[in-house]
């Protein structure tokens, strides 16, 4: 059997490469994501994909739905849609 003193090396050691795998698979996510980010960015570009944003406002007792898109006739146009379904704008 081995004595404490090598036991106590030995977890030493397992925490040491734990703690080293750790920070490398830390360092590589970090590394990773806005390289895939922004390669499905431009995939989604040359695909033709309408990456649009929507978002609801609530005023009180009424709410209503704006949505703009890339494929909208200008890069300011919006899209309103009120609650009860009828359409403002570009829609």
């Amino acid at each position: 059997m081995k004595s404490d003193g090598q036991w106590q090396l030995v977890r030493g050691g397992a925490l040491r490469v734990a703690l080293l795998f750790g920070s490398v698979a830390i360092a590589f996510a970090m590394l990773a994501v806005p390289l895939l980010d922004s390669r499905v960015r431009l995939n989604t570009a040359r695909a033709n994909i309408d990456m649009t944003t929507t978002g609801s406002i609530d005023r009180g007792s009424s709410s209503y739905t704006i949505r703009r898109s890339v494929l909208q006739s200008s890069p300011s146009a919006i899209c309103v849609i009120l609650e009860n379904g009828t359409h403002r704008g570009d829609c």
